[in-house]
């Protein structure tokens, strides 16, 4: 156990230091590392690979679902969506020194803030190697240092990842403890990060509801909680059918291990007699399993030799499934729709499908989540997506940072007072 703390603590120590250099590093500097990370992705595709398909073979003796070997797995067009990000977040406005609601006081004093970084933040994490890349680059960009800390299941990828991210900021004068990768799957280091109140200014935990909840629950530094997204897509009474089964099948299908993906359909009772049996038939082709109230059950019965059909259960409401699976419910109201998201939503992601403008108006107004859609796919909650270049995580909190967490999310800011000799009386 010693021997973990003095291990922590130098991680915790040498990200305390680099924090500082990078705090003072221009623009230009830091886009060099930037690109320079991009550049290592794609030269170096196939070690990646390699290296990613080792975390694939020895996931086999995990026994990981379809989901957890999806967030897992890295091709060639995910490792160009990766530096693709990089870059993108190169070409954004360096937010340090950004001066901001600055105002003249009745005695001449100029008051305003001033954007600085925050310091150290720490991200502990399962699966998804692209988290590395993506907590890295805006850390970078917005002048903080970061610890990570993955999960066993993509040891490998993490590993050569990191080293190629480590490489680059050398070869742009930075220091290489900027990022640093926690390199090792014991669980008592994540105690020790947990502990390292003194050296770590923010932690942002990604992963399974248990696991954020023992990290809240056992942090000794402020915890940016998000992540557990169970996402709802309510199709209106009036509504444009083939409008609402494309948004429900990007939402469901595209990528159902992530966590803006789609996992209870909620249909007006007059829309569900057709709408119903044209959804489930595509949900059906897809793979997906449909388990359904006593309503659209009735609807969908007749059709059950094409499709894959089942009583939903209590606890299938209000369940992130990562997965093909979707529950289903007819309501007979907008009203009763953003009843059961207020009871069963996590505060991610919520959609409306709707030709009607004050349907919509009274979804966005009423609807409490991190971002709320009118007639789009959940699956476009996303730091990429949102012109952030990528994303620390997704906030479901509302203090400091609600949704993706982009560069101005992860700086803070100082009051700056500019005056001429003026005294308090």
């Amino acid at each position: 156990m010693g021997s973990l703390s003095v291990e922590s603590n130098n991680y915790g120590r040498r990200a305390r230091t680099a924090a500082k250099e990078i705090a003072k590093a221009t623009n230009e500097q830091k886009n060099e590392a930037l690109y320079a990370i991009a550049d290592n992705l794609l030269t170096n595709k196939e070690v990646i690979k390699e290296q990613n398909a080792r975390d694939i073979q020895e996931g086999e003796s995990l026994q990981l679902s379809e989901s957890e070997r999806d967030r897992i797995v890295l091709t060639d067009s995910r490792i160009d969506s990766m530096a693709q990000g990089v870059r993108q977040i190169a070409t954004l406005s360096d937010p340090i020194g950004e001066l901001f609601d600055m105002n003249t006081r009745p005695n001449g004093m100029v008051i305003g803030k001033r954007r600085v970084p925050l310091g150290v933040i720490c991200s502990i994490f399962e699966n998804r190697p692209n988290v590395t890349i993506d907590i890295s680059a805006l850390s970078l960009k917005a002048g903080n240092a970061c610890i990570l800390r993955g999960g066993k299941e993509a040891i490998n990828s993490n590993r050569i990842l990191t080293r190629l991210i480590q490489e680059a900021i050398s070869g742009a004068g930075l220091s290489k403890d900027v990022v640093q990768f926690v390199d090792s799957t014991d669980r008592l280091l994540v105690d020790e990060l947990l502990a390292m109140g003194d050296h770590i200014d923010l932690l942002v935990p990604r992963g399974g509801s248990e696991f954020i909840n023992f990290v809240k629950n056992n942090a000794k530094m402020p915890v940016l909680l998000g992540g557990i997204g169970v996402c709802h897509t309510y199709v209106d009474r009036i509504v444009d059918e083939d409008k609402a089964l494309n948004i429900v099948m990007n939402a469901k299908v595209k990528r159902p291990s992530v966590c803006n993906a789609l996992d209870t359909l909620l249909v007006h009772s007059n829309s569900a007699p057709t709408f119903l049996p044209s959804m489930a038939k595509r949900l059906g082709e897809a793979g997906v399993e449909m388990r359904c109230d006593n309503r659209s059950l009735a609807i969908l019965r007749p059709h059950n030799d094409q499709i894959c059909i089942n009583e939903a259960q209590p606890e299938d409401f209000g369940k992130e499934f990562l997965d093909l699976i979707i529950a289903i419910k007819v309501v007979d109201s907008l009203e009763e729709a953003i009843g059961h998201i207020d009871e069963f939503g996590s505060g991610h992601s919520e959609a409306i499908v709707t030709e009607d403008y004050t349907s919509a108006m009274k979804f966005l107004d009423q609807v409490d989540a991190a971002a709320v859609f009118v007639n789009v796919s959940t699956y476009f909650h996303d730091g990429g997506q949102f012109g952030l270049g990528a994303e620390v995580g997704i906030s479901t909190q509302k203090l400091h940072a609600r949704g993706p967490l982009g560069l101005k999310e992860i700086t803070s800011y100082k009051w700056i007072i500019f005056g001429d000799g003026q005294v308090r009386d």
